[in-house]
């Protein structure tokens, strides 16, 4: 009777276990039991931020951003066209292109100062393919090198593959002391005008000797048709009205002429004169207080005999290094003009002052930084000095966050012919380096 009754109890208490409501009420009368603890589900993961297609992050590299000092093993970040970031500690974001820079050298872009390119094809040489110069005598001043450029120029790409990513082209003649009005273009093969950087950049002139040559064969005749023109141009501005009802002298250059000729007699554009010997540098300062002018000389033969009164003037000079073999033109012609320049405190630019063979820009330099011209002066006076000759350094000419991404990956040392440029970026954009020379390699490198 005991064990049935004992039975019946366990069975009673195994209902009452296997009931939610009755554990409920036991659970109420017993003391509380400590509870696991509850587990939270796994937060989702935050969604990836899309890393835009031409993000590319050049690592290990060391980096002269030329407006700063050398950051060894530095990151340069391209973002949208733009640096977006220099450094040794930049994060690269995850799905950049990476470029594994290490024990190479990379720089901002390099700058031609004076040259045809895109221009000039063959000079002097099939027609239609040269124009750099017009015949036109009714024009100087207006002859404008925009309308002529030509993207698709072979020698575009042989340029740029030598590290040269934007370029001054100006007019070679007109006729007149007057040349025209150059422009500063990018060389990613673009045309008009996606590859105008700024236009007009400057004025160009001769003196000297080819503004002799042009005016009467005569130094004298070629500053006093200048002096006119300019002093036309002074009078059409301030009297435009009168003039536009006949009531003006007549002036020695027509209308499109005086009126390219306006921004440079009110100082907005400068005026960029062609002259070798001292005493016609020294001329085109005293024309430029004269009128008031922004001068900028270019080639200076013989600048360092003039360097302190252009480096007190702040006149920026653009030279060729390779100039040595003396003319009448410029009997002072030295190798070491450029350095004696820097030295002097002269704002220096560096320049092939050639089409074809603008791609020598690096051996000029180099063969600068050889007798005497300090190697950070060098690379200054092919990057940031002439972005701020031309007006362009808030775009170009050094790495800094929120500039145009123009840079270049050295295989070494930029100044030794047997370095290479190994990558070319021109406003965030890998540049081919394919070039017509490169097609002709190929195509006959066997021969049978």
């Amino acid at each position: 009777m005991k064990r049935t009754m004992s039975s019946a109890m366990s069975i009673g208490l195994a209902a009452l276990l296997s009931c939610g409501v009755c554990m409920t009420v036991l659970a109420q009368g017993a003391p509380a039991a400590a509870r696991p603890p509850q587990r939270t589900p796994p937060a989702l993961p935050a969604p990836a931020v899309p890393v835009p297609a031409d993000t590319v992050a050049i690592t290990n590299a060391r980096v002269l951003p030329v407006s700063g000092l050398p950051i060894e093993r530095g990151t340069v970040l391209i973002r949208g066209g733009k640096i977006a970031a220099v450094g040794a500690d930049v994060q690269v974001p995850a799905g950049a292109r990476v470029i594994d820079a290490t024990g190479k050298i990379v720089t901002p872009g390099w700058i031609e100062s004076a040259t045809q390119i895109g221009i000039v094809e063959i000079p002097s040489g099939a027609e239609g393919s040269d124009d750099q110069a017009s015949t036109d005598k009714d024009l100087s001043a207006a002859f404008d090198v925009v309308d002529s450029f030509n993207g698709d120029s072979t020698v575009i790409p042989v340029t740029r593959v030598e590290g040269i990513t934007r370029a001054v082209v100006m007019p070679a003649g007109t006729g007149h002391a007057i040349l025209g009005q150059g422009a500063l273009f990018d060389l990613s093969g673009s045309q008009v005008p996606a590859s105008v950087v700024k236009a007009p950049v400057a004025m160009f002139a001769n003196l000297g000797e080819a503004g002799a040559a042009l005016e009467g064969g005569s130094r004298a005749s070629a500053m006093l048709r200048l002096r006119e023109a300019l002093q036309d141009a002074l009078d059409f501005v301030r009297n435009r009205a009168a003039w536009n009802t006949a009531q003006r002298r007549p002036y020695g250059r027509g209308r499109l002429d005086l009126e390219a000729l306006g921004p440079v007699v009110r100082g907005e554009l400068p005026l960029a004169v062609n002259a070798n010997r001292a005493s016609d540098l020294l001329a085109a300062m005293r024309l430029a207080d004269e009128f008031h002018l922004k001068l900028i000389v270019m080639g200076a033969a013989e600048g360092w005999r003039v360097a302190d009164e252009l480096a007190a003037r702040k006149v920026p000079v653009v030279v060729k290094p390779l100039t040595d073999i003396p003319t009448f033109d410029a009997l002072g012609a030295t190798l070491e003009n450029p350095a004696r320049l820097s030295k002097a405190g002269v704002a220096l630019v560096l320049s092939s002052f050639d089409t074809h063979n603008a791609r020598n820009l690096r051996q000029e330099a180099g063969n600068a930084i050889s007798y005497g011209l300090d190697r950070d002066a060098a690379l200054r006076a092919v990057t940031l000095e002439p972005a701020r000759v031309w007006g362009v350094a808030d775009r170009v000419g050094s790495l800094e966050i929120g500039k145009d991404a123009d840079l270049v990956v050295w295989s070494g040392d930029p100044f030794e012919l047997t370095t290479a440029a190994e990558h070319v970026f021109i406003a965030g954009r890998e540049m081919s380096k394919d070039t017509r020379q490169k097609q002709l390699f190929e195509k006959y490198r066997i021969l049978r």
